[in-house]
């Protein structure tokens, strides 16, 4: 299944793709967020498309929101890409570099990005997240799988001077409001054969800057999943973020980053695409 949200006369509705036809689904289900994961909603929704008679819905005119309600978490991986590690300048680190994303950063996939007020090196980050099902604690990497619900693509967009030049933690230069575009959809895990051996570019302004593979991962999504439940209670609904290939702009020479105006496209197998329009801060 693909689930999907959308809006409808300004009211957030649930949606799902299946075998390439859309339902709205809204009547039965309010959000896919913690309660609808922990609460057995994937296989109530399958049911329901089984047993329901249902409308299908045309999403040629519809926005999309972020597939997901707001989780408990963002939890992302640092340098977890070979070759993205060796354009930053870094190793490869020993254990997964691990570091916070607020979830006030989550819009939708077709959002735009807005640049920071101070903003100088706003960056791009074309990633495969994963969407946990249930709640996980100091499980085994045999077992992962089972809490993992489907996967999303998200643009892990960075504000490279307040993540590297200033003190403190990676976080404040990947928290501002759009930084984290995630969907359209969410994937069910079934639905994605190898989720190691998917293709995920990423363009501005029409050229390809990220075209990778995540075959290229440092640290798989089941040690990933078995690794962070070690140091945290990992709860329905969060979002593990598995890292970038290379192509982000701070590694280009000379480095490049965002401008109003840019237009940034990018998509993973099997997840579908995002597109974003920079724009400037201004306020409210």
């Amino acid at each position: 299944m693909k689930l999907f949200k959308f809006l409808d006369n300004g009211k957030t509705k649930c949606g799902v793709e299946l075998k390439g036809i859309n339902y709205d689904v809204s009547e039965h289900f309010n959000d896919y967020d913690e309660l609808f994961f922990e609460s057995d909603g994937l296989e109530k929704l399958n049911d329901l498309i089984q047993n329901d008679n249902l409308s299908a819905l045309d999403t040629d005119h519809i926005k999309f929101t972020a597939p997901i309600g707001r989780p408990s978490k963002i939890v992302c991986i640092g340098l977890n890409y070979a070759k993205h590690a060796a354009e930053s300048g870094m190793s490869v680190p020993p254990e997964p570099v691990i570091f916070f994303k607020s979830t006030t950063a989550i819009c939708g996939p077709y959002d735009n990005v807005i640049i920071p007020r101070g903003s100088e090196k706003t960056d791009w980050e074309v990633e495969l997240a994963v969407i946990i099902g249930k709640k996980a604690s100091y499980i085994d990497e045999s077992e992962a799988m089972d809490y993992v619900a489907g996967y999303v693509l998200h643009n892990d967009y960075s504000e490279r001077a307040f993540q590297l030049e200033r003190s403190g933690q990676w976080v404040k230069g990947k928290s501002n409001d759009t930084f984290a575009p995630i969907g359209p959809y969410l994937v069910t895990k079934e639905e994605i054969f190898d989720p190691h051996k998917l293709r995920l570019w990423l363009t501005v302004n029409g050229e390809v800057l990220q075209d990778s593979n995540t075959d290229d991962m440092v640290y798989k999504i089941p040690f990933l999943v078995a690794y962070l439940s070690q140091f945290m209670t990992l709860l329905p609904g969060d979002v593990i973020s598995t890292g970038t290939p290379f192509g982000v702009g701070l590694g280009l020479k000379p480095p490049r980053y965002l401008k109003a105006g840019d237009v940034v496209e990018l998509g993973i197998d099997g997840l579908g695409t995002q597109r974003q329009v920079a724009k400037s801060w201004q306020k409210s």
